[in-house]
């Protein structure tokens, strides 16, 4: 994964719109301005994330930020929907990747000292021509974090999926037993039809996993969710990514999900520490 993003995706994180939620020794720090993400969770004074100071600036690469209208990427920007082509700007090389929630200011809708709400208007441009609103909600409870999140159709019908991208430090350890896998391409792009699961490390997305576990010296954490795909990216020695999806990379050609007008998707993700 490269982290080549468009000018002017490069969202700053001011101190200013940090803001703070925490329960007993579990503490997140979100950042609505730099994409509605969280730009670090502690346990117990342990830093769990690779944060927006820790070498790698670019919006795609840090925190834990939410995939919205789309998670992965869409091959070459393009794809057709409803007997019309489209073709979305493109932000990793030739493809478009995550949607576009992440390089984007949220709204902050509620603030108690455990929980945020944030909302986004998402546009109606080249980089995403349905609208559409999105919605996240993060709250902390004494060991477990729980994020969840929806994104809604509003006058007009669009295709959607969503998900997570947590960019964890690099664990001592990691468990993670998937069922199959969509086979990358010489692009890199997921395809059809799937196979068994190869041997890490991996750049891919898997189904029939319960979820994962990171080992990282006494705390253990635990990744579950609702959502029946995980993209895992571990190729990279700093960092492993485990990301829940409401479907796969390049889902909007490979299996079109859509929203007619008012229709959503909710999807949760909890981190539990032990």
């Amino acid at each position: 994964m490269a982290d080549d993003v468009p000018d002017g995706a490069h969202a700053p994180l001011a101190s200013g719109h940090v803001l703070r939620i925490e329960c007993a020794a579990l503490v997140a720090s979100v950042a609505p301005s730099a994409g509605g993400r969280i730009a670090q969770i502690t346990y117990e004074g342990v830093p769990q994330l690779i944060g927006p100071d820790d070498g790698h600036p670019g919006t795609i690469a840090w925190g834990c930020y939410p995939m919205v209208p789309w998670a992965g990427r869409v091959r070459n920007g393009r794809f057709s929907f409803d007997g019309q082509a489209h073709t979305l700007t493109p932000n990793l090389g030739a493809h478009a990747i995550h949607g576009v929630g992440f390089a984007m200011p949220w709204q902050v809708e509620l603030h108690t000292a455990d929980c945020i709400v944030l909302s986004l208007q998402l546009p109606r441009s080249a980089r995403w021509p349905f609208g559409g609103i999105a919605r996240q909600t993060i709250r902390a409870t004494p060991r477990r974090l729980r994020l969840t999140l929806d994104v809604h159709a509003q006058d007009q019908a669009m295709p959607a999926e969503i998900g997570w991208h947590p960019w964890f430090r690099k664990p001592d350890r990691f468990d993670f037993r998937p069922a199959q896998v969509y086979p990358r391409d010489a692009d890199g792009i997921a395809t059809l039809p799937m196979s068994a699961s190869p041997p890490p490390p991996w750049d891919d997305c898997f189904t029939g996993a319960d979820g994962a576990v990171l080992h990282r010296g006494a705390q253990r954490i635990t990744l579950t969710s609702d959502c029946d795909h995980w993209v895992v990216f571990d190729e990279q020695a700093h960092a492993t990514c485990v990301e829940p999806q409401s479907g796969p990379p390049d889902a909007f050609n490979l299996a079109p999900r859509i929203l007619h007008p008012g229709e959503g998707i909710n999807r949760w993700f909890e981190m539990l520490w032990s």
